[in-house]
């Protein structure tokens, strides 16, 4: 057995680092289907203590309607969609909702949008779920990603516009599938948006979760990944960039519940600006039955400019000694003062040098992504927000 802990900690004005905070156990935490269960939060609760409560406050409520957002999806050629009404009973099989906003998106919404990859398929394009606000109107989605058994295939869930959106996106990956579900969030400045993810993995398969946060005002997502058959896979991938006034929140939780799985979470991101505020908090548990298990998590926060903050939690639970290896990093800093002295001697000038930083920072992720229009908008959407600082450095206006 090997247990790694790594809590370097590189604290920035207006930025803040935080090592692992006993909260209670993750399996003990309330989930439910029933509204009466999960009641609004005041922000006091240890799953809301780093979120705007009083921003997200419509979309605690009851009354979503379903015409805010329109959803267009162009499936591979071996991809099936289809639009189920709430009684359809592959709906509410990840998982029961775990916190207000979840609770309320899968009562509030009325039908759900299903894409499955059939058995055995190989797609051979990647299925795009595009989903753009139509208007302000509070509104609840619901999305059902299934890979069946054996079937492999990508999914891109693009979130674009003005909107206020309560979503359950549910990921169910059969025996030995390989899946990619890639969850852009490029709203626009005004777009309050929170995000239940929650998947569950079969034996032999592999999930691919990938989120990339970038616009709103704010953006709260919860990917919980559970394991249900022996040599399960999840790759958990994040990049977001916060601008001034933005709240960007990411919260998962692996559950290891069945012996012999392998997890890998990597969340990186940037924020500049004043109240630009990211939260990243990942919960893994390893369950007493699940001997064998291999786990690890990474969080990486870099701050370009003063009156950011970055709360970064890492939570691991520990229920057998049996394992093959658990551990997790995490660390928040200030932008790199030699890296850039270094690169400004070698006479690149301090405009770029800082865009050579920050593409760095975040090239190994970019990489993995594994889509390359994804790949390309995120390139794009990294220089758009380093045009806005390097605008502030000059003096340049924008």
């Amino acid at each position: 057995m090997a247990i790694t802990t790594d809590h370097s900690r590189a604290v920035a004005d207006g930025a803040h680092s935080h090592g692992v905070v006993p909260a209670g156990s993750r399996a003990e935490r309330k989930t439910s289907f029933d509204l009466a269960d999960i009641p609004v939060p005041t922000g006091r609760e240890e799953e809301w203590r780093f979120s705007p409560v009083a921003r997200l406050q419509p979309l605690f409520g009851e009354e979503h309607g379903a015409g805010g957002v329109l959803t267009t999806v162009v499936e591979a050629p071996e991809a099936k969609v289809e639009i189920v009404g709430k009684d359809d009973p592959r709906l509410g099989t990840t998982g029961k909702p775990g916190d207000r906003t979840a609770v309320t998106a899968w009562n509030a919404a009325a039908e759900a949008t299903v894409v499955t990859l059939p058995a055995e398929a190989v797609a051979t394009d990647v299925t795009s779920v595009r989903v753009e606000g139509a208007t302000k109107d509070l509104t609840a989605q619901h999305l059902l990603v299934h890979a069946e058994h054996h079937a492999e295939g990508v999914v891109v869930i693009d979130h674009r516009g003005d909107a206020t959106l309560n979503q359950t996106v549910e990921i169910v990956v059969d025996e030995g599938a390989h899946l990619t579900v890639v969850s852009v969030q490029d709203w626009a400045d005004g777009a309050v948006h929170a995000s239940s993810h929650r998947a569950r993995i079969g034996r032999d398969a592999k999930l691919k979760h990938v989120v990339v946060t970038f616009g709103g005002d704010v953006v709260r997502l919860t990917p919980d990944a559970t394991f249900t058959g022996e040599g399960g896979e999840v790759e958990m991938v994040g990049l977001y960039f916060a601008d001034a006034d933005q709240h960007q929140e990411h919260r998962l939780f692996v559950d290891h519940a069945v012996p012999r799985c392998k997890s890998r979470v990597t969340y990186k991101g940037a924020l500049q600006g004043a109240g630009a505020h990211v939260v990243w908090v990942g919960d893994v548990l390893i369950q007493a039955e699940a001997e064998g298990t291999d786990t690890y998590e990474l969080n990486r926060n870099l701050v370009l400019t003063d009156g950011a903050r970055a709360d970064s939690v890492p939570n691991l639970e520990i229920e057998t000694g049996e394992i093959e290896g658990a551990g997790h990093a995490s660390a928040t800093g200030r932008f790199d003062d030699e890296q850039l002295f270094y690169l400004m001697a070698r006479g690149i000038p301090e405009v770029d040098a800082r865009r050579l930083v920050v593409r760095g920072f975040f090239a190994e992720l970019i990489d993995e992504i594994g889509v390359p229009s994804v790949e390309e908008r995120l390139l794009a959407s990294i220089e758009a927000e380093l045009e806005k600082s390097m605008s502030a450095i000059t003096g340049v206006a924008e």
